[in-house]
C-alpha cells in the first residue's frame, strides 16, 4: 500500500516538475534538478583521530530560481576502509594476552574495522555566470546545515561468530558512535550545458559537526563518554545532474 501511494505522489509531482519550457542559451530559468554526488573527503579536528580519508556518496533534490539561487536538501553516506585507532584501545578486556579475539567458536577470529556515518542537509547558494556557456551556470558558493554521525563498525570473517563480549547489543559500546550538530560551506563551478546533455559540478567542500556520543555506555571506558568533539571533513565533491526543465522545440525544421 505505501509503495503504490509514493508511486502516485511521483507521478502527480511530474508534471508540475517537467510543465515549462525553456531555451537555457537565451533563457535564465527555474527548474528542479535531481544530483548524484561523490566525494573524497580528509578528516580534521577530532575526526582524523579515529579515521583516514573516506568517500561520501550521495544525492539530493535541488531547486535553481530564475535569478541563479539555487536551494538543496542532500543525503550523503560516509564510507571509510580503515580507521586509525588500535584494536587494544578500541576493544580493550576482550583481546587475549597476544591482543587477538577468540571468537564464540574458541578460535582466533578475523575482522576488519571500518568507517560509517551519514551526512544530512539543506543548502542554499548562489550562482555567478562566470566563464559558462549560458546564463544559468558558473562559479557558485554555498552553505548548508544539517545533521552528521559516524562510528566504526566492526566486521567478523564469515566463518568466524562474534565473542560473547560483542555479541546481541554489545558492540554498540565499542563502536564510538557519535553525532550532532553539522554546518557546511563550499564553493565550486557548475556546468549546466545547453544541449542538456551534460551538467556537473566541481567543487571544494568544508564540514564541521559539534558531536558528542550516541551510546549509553562505553565498554573501553566503563563509563558513559560526557565529551564533546568537533567532526571534520574537507573534501572534493563531483556530482552530475539531471533537470526536469523541458527544452524549447527548434523554431525551424529540415527535411
Amino acid at each position: 500500500m505505501r509503495h503504490k501511494i509514493l508511486i502516485f505522489i511521483t507521478l502527480s509531482l511530474l508534471p508540475f516538475l517537467t510543465k515549462a519550457q525553456y531555451d537555457i542559451k537565451s533563457d535564465k530559468i527555474s527548474t528542479f534538478m535531481f544530483q548524484v554526488t561523490y566525494a573524497y573527503q580528509f578528516p580534521g579536528k577530532d575526526t582524523k583521530v579515529l579515521y583516514n580519508n573516506n568517500n561520501s556518496i550521495g544525492g539530493s533534490l535541488c531547486y535553481k530560481t530564475d535569478n541563479n539561487w539555487i536551494f538543496s536538501i542532500n543525503g550523503n553516506f560516509i564510507s571509510g576502509n580503515s580507521i586509525k585507532i588500535s584494536r587494544e584501545e578500541l576493544f580493550g578486556d576482550v583481546l587475549d594476552n597476544n591482543g587477538e579475539i577468540i571468537t564464540g567458536d574458541g578460535i582466533y577470529g578475523s575482522y576488519a574495522l571500518f568507517e560509517r556515518g551519514a551526512h544530512f542537509q539543506a543548502k542554499a547558494g548562489k550562482i555567478f555566470p562566470v566563464l559558462s556557456p549560458n546564463k544559468n551556470c558558473g562559479f557558485f558558493v554555498q552553505g548548508g546545515l544539517g545533521y552528521l554521525y559516524n562510528r566504526i563498525r566492526t566486521e567478523f570473517g564469515s566463518y568466524a561468530s562474534p565473542p560473547p563480549a560483542m555479541a546481541g547489543d554489545y558492540p554498540y559500546g565499542y563502536d564510538r558512535m557519535r553525532g550532532g550538530f553539522a554546518w557546511s560551506g563550499e564553493i565550486g563551478y557548475l556546468f549546466l550545458s545547453n544541449s542538456r546533455i551534460l551538467n556537473f559540478s566541481l567543487s571544494l567542500e568544508f564540514i564541521q559537526a559539534y558531536t558528542k556520543s550516541l551510546r549509553a555506555w562505553d565498554f573501553k571506558l566503563q563509563a558513559k563518554d560526557t565529551k564533546h568533539y568537533i567532526d571534520q571533513y574537507i573534501g572534493i565533491r563531483a556530482a552530475i545532474y539531471i533537470p526536469t526543465y523541458k527544452r524549447k522545440p527548434a523554431e525551424y525544421y529540415y527535411y
